[in-house]
């Protein structure tokens, strides 16, 4: 019988690149399940939660591409982990903005640097297209995480010049 959904290639292409990300989030799930179990037990609901989420999205990922793999599709093959289509794609910029991101939010606050990754990983992705969108969508976006994470939750994010000017005007008058 014939395969009902033939492959545009001749020979499969190779995805062990896209697999890097969904095994090391299965992997970190797992570390992470068990550091939260000193914590209260509200905060280990939440977090199995959102782990048990993470867990079935990245396995369900990568049993998809072993069985894909299986039936000669695909193979599990690093082909070009890098390549020119990275940077033309703004997948290399996004990656740089990330790592800028992660030193700077300790400075910034979790708000606005937040917004300021979101607004630039969008336009990067969107080619500088519809940048308002762009903006509102971030704005959107970093109220819901603050008013989530910061306020009902209190997490421990990094302060910044907004947090600290919404902690003075909300909440100490």
């Amino acid at each position: 019988m014939a395969d009902p959904t033939p492959s545009r290639d001749s020979e499969p292409r190779p995805i062990g690149a896209q697999l890097i990300i969904p095994i090391a989030a299965i992997a970190f799930t797992l570390y992470y399940f068990t550091t939260i179990l000193d914590t209260p037990w509200t905060a280990q609901v939440s977090a199995f939660f959102v782990g048990t989420i993470l867990l079935v999205l990245s396995v369900t990922f990568v049993g998809k591409q072993v069985y894909e793999s299986r039936r000669g599709r695909v193979t599990l093959g690093f082909g070009d982990l890098v390549s020119h289509a990275d940077v033309t794609s703004g997948r290399a910029a996004i990656f740089a903005l990330t790592l800028v991101y992660i030193y700077v939010i300790q400075w910034g606050g979790f708000t606005i640097t937040t917004f300021f990754y979101l607004f630039i990983c969008i336009a990067i992705l969107n080619r500088a297209r519809r940048l308002g969108l762009a903006a509102l969508v971030s704005f959107v976006m970093v109220i819901v995480g603050y008013l989530l994470f910061i306020v009902a939750f209190n997490t421990r994010f990094p302060h910044g010049p907004f947090e600290i000017l919404m902690q003075k005007v909300f909440f100490h008058g």
